[in-house]
């Protein structure tokens, strides 16, 4: 990615950075001289040469064993160069997944037609940040394949790499490393909140559809991308909402967002519209061809790993995942039951909380652009809310204010990280900008202030106000 920029009337390129490459190991697939080949799972780009492939793995290989001299619970997670960054995790025993991103650069043209000269900002990348995102590269991998050791265990280690090469050919074309940001480290559910009649439809929907599906073992309701009702754990329905709001969403934007007089389908049953369609599965029940076939996932892999059918419904902006087990064949009777029983209540569903939605908006009055910005986390229920970020596309959730802003963010998360005890930190940035973070009680707020005059005392008072009106019962600190 460039960003071409003027300088002193020439123009000067930014490179943001860029993945160089991505391999999976395992060193005692390939413990004697002559097999170091077969400690490699899998190694993105796959054209490399494979002296190259193997004189890679074996550095990492040697990075991690001589870090672990020093400390030997504790290996290396990174390396620093001045040209690029090398992030190491080990999910599971003796499984290494490495990621090397190249640092952001800026090219400066010469003069005299010499060669341009090349400046690399070693220290714009925050290790919390490209860590999490590797992290989350096993997360997804496990919930959809399970883990490394159970491929090994069904079918051999041909089996893992065939997995592996299947799902990251895929994965890694829908990271964007240039957007990852705080957000990233986070991994929260963004929650709707909803007035308490509405909350308890939703309930009472839940309860009917599982007690007339019985097949049905854990269910998620979702509105907007938001998250309403999960009989799923957290740390599970935290990966599946990431599938669900940068991966399938997205795929299937709704033409009906353009008003409701438009359905995809409207067919009577009883007095009603129905609007439901399934995202995942056959994508019409009156082809006769059809398939019922449903992508499969694992959770719980922790404990005793369950293996599920993800079944995903959709009626204009409400979304309900139905999870069944895989053990059980999926039939056209069974879709077409969930469809009659599902679509209309789902489809009234949808217009009570689009009706609660609408009002929420009109008593909180016009949008208009604020004097602050804020990041609030919550490490108990993974509740996130951000007024940074711009809606979540299949590409990238983009923010709406500078990279070095984001970078401060990221520094202070990284000082949190450090100590138990709540603090505060208030940052003045070159740009006039004031940020401040606030951790308290497992909960974080970070708020970006534009006011250029203010001065220490003003931007606490500002906070506090914030706290007061949008945090009331959140914030105890003085």
């Amino acid at each position: 990615m460039i960003s071409p920029r003027m300088a002193s009337g020439m123009q000067e390129k930014q490179y943001t950075p860029s993945l160089l490459s991505f391999f999976i190991y395992n060193p005692k697939f390939g413990p004697r001289e002559g097999e170091e080949e077969k400690k490699i799972l899998f190694y993105h780009p796959s054209e490399v040469e494979k002296n190259e492939k193997i004189r890679n793995v074996g550095l990492c290989e040697a990075i991690v064993q001589f870090t672990r001299t020093f400390c030997p619970r504790k290996p290396a997670k990174s390396l620093h160069t001045q040209k690029n960054r090398q992030f190491f995790l080990e999910p599971e025993e003796n499984f290494w997944m490495v990621m090397v991103v190249r640092n952001p650069m800026i090219e400066k043209p010469n003069k005299d037609g010499k060669p341009p000269t090349v400046e690399y900002q070693e220290e714009e990348l925050l290790d919390s940040v490209y860590g999490a995102v590797l992290q989350q590269c096993y997360s997804m991998y496990k919930i959809f394949n399970s883990t490394f050791n159970r491929a090994v265990e069904t079918g051999g280690v041909e089996l893992l790499i065939q997995k592996l090469e299947k799902f990251f050919y895929r994965y890694l074309q829908t990271i964007h490393l240039q957007s990852c940001d705080l957000l990233d480290v986070f991994g929260g559910i963004s929650f709707l909140p909803l007035d308490k009649m509405t909350y308890l439809k939703i309930q009472s929907f839940v309860n009917k559809v599982e007690e007339n599906l019985s097949l049905v073992k854990y269910t998620a309701f979702l509105y907007n991308d938001q998250l309403i009702w999960s009989g799923l754990e957290q740390d599970d329905m935290r990966i599946l909402y990431k599938y669900l709001t940068t991966s399938l969403f997205p795929r299937h934007s709704e033409p009906e967002l353009a008003g409701r007089d438009s359905p995809l389908r409207p067919e009577v049953m009883g007095n009603l519209l129905h609007y439901g369609r399934f995202l995942t599965g056959p994508a019409t029940l009156k082809d006769p061809d059809a398939k019922f076939r449903f992508p499969k996932i694992f959770v719980n892999t922790e404990d005793r790993s369950e293996e599920l059918h993800l079944i995903v419904y959709k009626a204009m902006s409400a979304a309900v995942c139905f999870m069944i087990n895989a053990s059980v064949e999926l039939t056209r009777e069974f879709c077409e039951q969930m469809d009659a029983l599902v679509g209309p209540q789902l489809t009234l569903l949808a217009s009570d909380i689009c009706e609660q939605y609408n009002i929420n908006r009109r008593i909180s009055g016009p949008e208009k652009e604020p004097q602050f910005k804020f990041i609030y986390f919550n490490h108990m229920n993974l509740a996130e809310k951000s007024t940074i970020h711009m809606r979540k596309t299949a590409g990238a959730s983009l923010s709406s204010v500078h990279p070095d802003l984001m970078k401060i963010l990221g520094d202070i998360n990284c000082d949190f990280a450090r100590v138990d005890e709540d603090e505060e930190i208030i940052v003045k940035a070159m740009t006039d900008y004031w940020v401040v973070g606030k951790k308290s009680d497992q909960r974080e707020l970070y708020v970006i202030l534009n006011q250029k005059n203010a001065n220490l005392i003003e931007v606490n008072d500002e906070v506090k106000r914030l706290c007061s009106t949008q945090f009331n019962n959140i914030f105890f600190l003085d």
